[in-house]
């Protein structure tokens, strides 16, 4: 009777424990991984709308980075003593896109990387060029490509957007959320 009973629970916690591994990985599949890249130029709607148009980016948000204030408003923003730049923070599935490929599009489509301090109509450092690396392995990503743009001659005059380690973001406003 006693090794029948032990039998019994020894299947059973086998059986939950088989559920949960199936119940996890079918989470972990269906739920697919997802990074964050930050990045400013010009006006943080004109980012938004550009990159929310991208297969596999799930959210971009607008908001503010680079500067020395916690969580400043677009007004405090927008008189360039804050130091922080309209940026946007961009989610993204990196097995549909890649971080290369956010790059391709920020320095070939998103803004002129030759200006500094101005994209468009919009002048002032608020709307400055700027890459916020994750880390320093995506630092050397973005500073290597940069030098690959530099060395083909891909612009006339030299790139002047700043590529730095991630710095706080803070989002916008919630009238400035679409």
């Amino acid at each position: 009777m006693k090794t029948l009973s032990t039998r019994r629970r020894f299947f059973g916690v086998a059986a939950s424990l088989l559920a949960a591994i199936a119940t996890t990985g079918t989470a972990a599949l269906a739920a697919p991984k997802t990074e964050e890249a930050v990045i400013a130029a010009g006006c943080f709607w004109s980012m938004e709308a550009m990159y929310s148009r991208i297969k596999g980016v799930k959210s971009v948000e607008p908001g503010y980075a680079g500067g020395k204030v916690a969580k400043p408003s677009y007004e405090a923003v927008c008189t360039g003593t804050t130091g922080h730049a309209e940026s946007v923070r961009v989610t993204y599935d990196p097995s549909v896109v890649s971080y290369r490929q956010l790059l391709e599009i920020f320095f070939r489509v998103a803004h002129d990387p030759t200006t500094r301090d101005r994209q468009g109509p919009d002048v002032g450092s608020d709307y400055r060029a700027i890459v916020f690396a994750r880390d320093s392995a995506q630092l050397r990503e973005v500073s290597a490509y940069v030098a690959e743009l530099t060395s083909r001659r891909a612009f006339a005059n030299p790139i002047v957007t700043e590529l730095r380690l991630r710095q706080p973001f803070y989002p916008a406003e919630s009238y400035h959320q679409r």
